[in-house]
């Protein structure tokens, strides 16, 4: 039997640099914050660059960008794109929470990276992406930094409250439509153009107009809100409800119910709000405020009277009451009832929505009569409550409650 012998090559393949890129992040754009993110992008720059075997492929830094989220981080997003382009192979930061402090992000991103090819290096936990137990490794280590992320929250607003119980006004909203904050005062001072729009529109209101015709009125004068968008109605019915214009303010009116999705929810008494009274100069006398709040409850009154459900409806998941709407498709009218709170922001709301002629329908079932007469129901019924199921709870004024599937 011939003897076989194995040549090696005598010539091995060329290996390419690995093209290295940092990524860094701040959440706060303070002087101390950006003087640490520049001595990280200067010690891992200078590491890169001393490595033979690496390639520099640039930094990407986010500055004052949270990281419960990846999507808000421009840098990052950019640095994902580079990833996608075939520009980098291996990516450098300091920490996981650096990186991602919500664990689904981290994760997502680390599998996604790896199906690249790309490997991210966190030095602090001394954990490479593409090593046997990483993920198991990064689960854990980023749970903890996703709870850290629950803590810090909870001590902000912990200090935020302490501070409105003393008074103290510290403010979010830096420019609101009449007002700008002014950091040295600690108060909100008047721009004179614009209050002088606020004026107007409280004006309007009291003579009889419509939001709807307000908005008109205003986007005809080519007048804009401080976005520079067109006024609509749903801004400003912000606007003729903001005690901020007779030169008070309502805390915590909404509140930050989750840290990582930071989506922002009206308070209805799960949390304390605070009032205060004259803490900056006013655009409108109280008189004025209190008569548009007052004309603001008539109308409301005047509208539950039109419909038949109106004020009788009532969420039984958030509590608000449902109002009418009309939809016109295809030339087609339909009227049906949904939860008040779908049309505000902030407030996410899971109740079914109901038709108008199913409601009467099922109440004619109920009440065990012919047709649906509007007398007859508001005689025998003082509200429906409408549960989370979609069944419909009907309570009736001589007493007793009817569950009526749907």
């Amino acid at each position: 039997m011939p003897k076989i012998k194995k040549v090696e090559s005598l010539f091995l393949p060329l290996q390419k640099p690995k093209k290295v890129a940092v990524y860094a992040r701040v959440s706060k754009e303070t002087g101390q914050l950006i003087h640490s993110i520049s001595a990280q992008i200067n010690y891992y720059s200078n590491m890169i660059k001393k490595n033979p075997k690496w390639e520099y492929a640039g930094v990407y830094a986010d500055y004052g960008i949270t990281g419960t989220s990846i999507f808000k981080r421009e840098e990052f997003q950019r640095m994902i794109m580079d990833c996608e382009k075939g520009k980098i192979d291996v990516i450098l930061t300091k920490s996981i929470s650096r990186f991602a402090r919500n664990t689904v992000d981290l994760l997502n991103t680390v599998r996604y990276l790896k199906s690249l090819g790309i490997e991210v290096w966190f030095e602090k936990e001394q954990i490479h992406s593409c090593s046997k137990d990483s993920e198991l490794m990064l689960s854990f280590l980023a749970s903890f930094a996703q709870e850290e992320s629950y803590s810090i929250s909870e001590n902000i607003k912990w200090g935020i409250r302490k501070r409105f119980e003393v008074g103290e006004s510290r403010e979010i909203n830096k420019h609101v439509l009449g007002y700008q904050y002014d950091e040295e005062q600690k108060k909100y001072v008047i721009i004179p153009q614009e209050a002088e729009i606020i004026r107007w529109i409280f004006h309007l209101y009291l003579e009889g107009f419509s939001l709807r015709k307000i908005a008109k009125t205003l986007n005809d004068k080519e007048m804009v809100t401080i976005n520079g968008c067109k006024f609509t109605e749903a801004s400003l019915n912000t606007i003729i409800h903001n005690e901020i214009y007779i030169g008070d303010i309502r805390h915590q009116k909404c509140f930050v119910k989750d840290p990582i999705i930071k989506k922002k929810v009206l308070n209805r008494g799960q949390l304390p709000q605070y009032y205060i009274k004259d803490c900056h100069e006013a655009i409108l006398d109280r008189e004025t405020y209190k008569k548009v709040q007052k004309e603001i409850k008539d109308r409301a009154n005047k509208t539950n009277l039109r419909y038949c459900f109106s004020g009788s409806i009532c969420c039984g998941i958030c509590g608000n009451y449902y109002i009418r709407k009309k939809d016109v498709v295809k030339g087609k009218a339909y009227i049906y009832w949904l939860c008040s709170s779908k049309k505000k922001r902030g407030i996410i709301c899971k109740s079914i929505n109901f038709r108008e002629e199913e409601l009467e329908q099922i109440c004619v079932q109920v009440l065990e009569i012919d047709k649906f007469e509007k007398t007859i129901f508001k005689n025998r019924i003082t509200k429906i409550t409408v549960l989370e199921n979609g069944d419909l709870k009907f309570h009736f004024v001589e007493g007793g409650v009817i569950i009526k599937q749907r």
